[in-house]
């Protein structure tokens, strides 16, 4: 069973742009990542500095790999300093899809 992550991002209203920026440059880098099988960037519809990412990985032990690789510790580097509000982050699995 792939695993689901969501997670989601407040920022800065001003700083969104920088986000936007470094997630241009990594977003490749994070969806080649060995486990990674779908990355993808959602902004909230009513609340433009809010974003989530939904990503799904084989499994939970190559999310918590990706969770300890120097790639993540570089891209949470860059993107927690950005934020107004502490992110939120959900693990899920599909239960019924239709």
């Amino acid at each position: 069973n792939f695993m689901i992550r969501i997670v989601k991002m407040t920022f800065d209203p001003t700083k969104v742009n920088e986000f936007l920026t470094n997630f241009e440059e990594v977003k490749n880098k994070i969806r080649a990542f060995d486990g990674v099988e779908h990355l993808e960037l959602l902004n909230d519809k009513n609340k433009p500095n809010i974003y989530f990412t939904y990503s799904i990985w084989k499994d939970e032990a190559c999310l918590e790999k990706y969770r300890h690789s120097d790639l993540f510790k570089s891209v949470w580097a860059v993107t927690k300093p950005l934020f107004i509000e502490k992110a939120e982050a959900w693990s899920v699995e599909s239960m019924i899809k239709l």
